[in-house]
C-alpha cells in the first residue's frame, strides 16, 4: 500500500466512480472519498493531500483546495480535448465527430483548462447515440484512470501530453440552445439535434409560435 493521502471527488451513484474510489482506498494509506450530485455543497474546506483526484465530480474544485495538493490535483474528463466543459458528448454527436475520448489533466482555477496529462481516444460510430457514446466513454475513462493511478503507485512522474485544449469550454447555455428545435429548421438540422440531445428522460424541446413543447418520439 502506497503511503500517500488522497482526496477523491466523484459522482454519487455512479458504478465507475465507486470502483475508482475503492481502488484508491485499496492502494493508498489515507483516502477521503466524497461523492455528490449536481447542486450539492462542496464537501471539503481544509486538508493536506498528496493528490486530489476528481472523477466525474459534480463540483468545481475551488482554487484554494487545488493548491492543497502537495503533488498534483488531477481531473478525469469524459471527453477528448476537443470538447471541454459541459455536454461534451452531445456536441461531439451534433458535430459528427469521427473520434472522441477521455482526458486526464491537471486542475486549474478555470474548468477544463489545465495542462493535459494523457488522452485515450476511440472512434465514434454512425449508429452511436448519447447513451452508447457515454457508456463507451466511461469505459475508456476508467481504463485511463487505472493507467494513471498505476503510474502514481509505481512512483513515476505523471505523463505530459503534447495535446492541448482546442476551444473554450462549452457552457450550460450552449447546451440548452442545442436542445431547442424551432420552426424553419431544416430536416437534417432537426435530426442532428435529436441525435445529440435525446437521452432517457432528457429530450429536446420544440419552440413554435411562442410556445414550448417537449419532443415526443
Amino acid at each position: 500500500m502506497k503511503e500517500m493521502s488522497v482526496l477523491f471527488l466523484g459522482k454519487d451513484g455512479d458504478k465507475n466512480c465507486i470502483e475508482a474510489a475503492q481502488f484508491c482506498q485499496d492502494n493508498f494509506s489515507n483516502v477521503s472519498v466524497f461523492l455528490g450530485k449536481w447542486g450539492d455543497s462542496f464537501p471539503v474546506d481544509w486538508g493536506n493531500w498528496s493528490y486530489i483526484i476528481s472523477y466525474l465530480s459534480r463540483w468545481i474544485v475551488p482554487n484554494p483546495i487545488i493548491q492543497m495538493a502537495r503533488i498534483a490535483a488531477i481531473n478525469f474528463h469524459p471527453a477528448s480535448p476537443d470538447y471541454p466543459g459541459i455536454g461534451c458528448n452531445n456536441f461531439a454527436l451534433y458535430e459528427g465527430a469521427s473520434q472522441y475520448g477521455a482526458t486526464c489533466h491537471h486542475m486549474a482555477p478555470s474548468v477544463d483548462t489545465g495542462e493535459i496529462i494523457a488522452v485515450r481516444r476511440f472512434p465514434v460510430f454512425q449508429t452511436d447515440n448519447v447513451d452508447s457514446l457515454l457508456q463507451r466513454t466511461y469505459a475508456h475513462q476508467l481504463v485511463l484512470f487505472y493507467e494513471i493511478v498505476q503510474s502514481i503507485l509505481e512512483g513515476k512522474e505523471l505523463p505530459k501530453s503534447t495535446e492541448t485544449w482546442t476551444r473554450k469550454p462549452f457552457t450550460r447555455r450552449e447546451l440548452n440552445e442545442l436542445s431547442k428545435i424551432t420552426a424553419g429548421m431544416e430536416k437534417e438540422e432537426i435530426a442532428r439535434r435529436i441525435r445529440a440531445t435525446h437521452f432517457g428522460g432528457w429530450k429536446p424541446t420544440v419552440e413554435l409560435q411562442g410556445f414550448t413543447f417537449e419532443f415526443r418520439d
